[in-house]
């Protein structure tokens, strides 16, 4: 045999490994990229699933009970300030349950924000690397505490040893025992890990060169903090922000516990409240025989808590991108 065919014979072996070696590798890239298109895929159709029985049930019914809009004009729903659906003489004014809902997020706002903000203004500008490590995780422990418990903790410890003292002993506020202002109070704290997160990590995707800029003009530590590292990941922390409300408004266990069950308009902080989530609980554990307007009724608010969610999800999108700076 020549040295020719020999070395044509060796080429055309390495040939075929690396074609069949090729060949494996698009097999296993090919497999890969479908599974990741059916994770995707499974993502995309249960918000589809979710969002077909939210309408069948609550504006166009496709089995033989009607829908709630159907029997329930929209203008009430949207306009009576009254919400008994389980009683005799029934109401269907979602006011009062919107009116709750906002209350006890608004009660949150006002403590997780300012904290979160302040605290991840620290982890990121003020704290060592072996504060930040010690600190960020502690905090971020607190999300994963179920709602449940800070729903008792709330009713157990925040309004008898907390809000009773000072406001009912000292200020002469009556204090419920079922409250929005302990609901909220709790609910501030579950979402306090969320905005500190967020908040961070948009600070930290402020260049070095920006805060190194501010330091050779003069300006101190909290200067460059405030006036210039904060303005620059506004975009990102009005993201936070808005994500951690919505989280809020759809709250369940924890305000279902703390905040009771009383439908009413009401901006006290201190009387009892009902939201959208709590309301779905109540419906949901029996009282409401399936097929009955009241029935479909929870369906109706489950949608309007979803319109309300999805606003504010893309209302912090809009912002991102819209006012978002791009460092190179």
């Amino acid at each position: 045999m020549s040295a020719k065919s020999t070395v044509k014979k060796s080429t055309m072996k390495q040939s075929d490994l690396f074609g069949s070696r090729f060949s494996f590798t698009r097999i296993t890239e090919q497999a890969i990229k479908c599974v990741l298109f059916l994770c995707a895929f499974i993502s995309v159709a249960t918000t589809v699933g979710i969002i077909f029985v939210l309408v069948t049930e609550s504006i166009v019914s496709v089995g033989p009970d009607p829908a709630f809009f159907q029997e329930v004009s929209v203008v009430e729903f949207f306009t009576e300030t009254r919400w008994t659906p389980l009683f005799n003489e029934k109401h269907f004014g979602v006011l009062p349950l919107l009116a709750g809902t906002f209350l006890i997020a608004g009660i949150a706002a006002l403590i997780a924000l300012p904290i979160g903000l302040a605290s991840s203004l620290y982890l990121r500008e003020y704290a060592s690397p072996r504060t930040r490590n010690v600190i960020k995780p502690t905090m971020e422990l607190l999300a994963g505490i179920p709602t449940v418990v800070y729903g008792y903790f709330a009713l157990i410890f925040v309004t008898p040893y907390v809000l009773k003292p000072i406001f009912q002993d000292l200020m002469g506020f009556d204090v419920d025992v079922f409250n929005a202002a302990s609901a909220g109070i709790v609910v501030g704290i579950m979402i306090l890990p969320m905005v500190s997160s967020l908040s961070e990590d948009a600070l930290a995707a402020v260049p070095r060169g920006l805060r190194e800029a501010g330091y050779a003009l003069g300006s101190t530590k909290f200067d460059v903090s405030t006036r210039i590292v904060l303005p620059a990941a506004s975009s990102g922390i009005v993201a936070s922000f808005l994500l951690a409300i919505s989280r809020a408004i759809g709250e369940t266990m924890a305000v279902t516990i703390a905040a009771g069950m009383t439908p009413s308009m009401t901006l006290n902080p201190f009387s009892s409240v009902q939201t959208m989530t709590s309301y779905i609980v109540n419906a949901t554990s029996g009282d409401a025989p399936t097929g009955t307007i009241e029935y479909q009724s929870l369906y109706a608010i489950a949608l309007t808590l979803f319109c309300i969610t999805l606003a504010m999800n893309v209302l912090s999108q809009i912002v991102v991108s819209r006012f978002r700076e791009v460092y190179e």
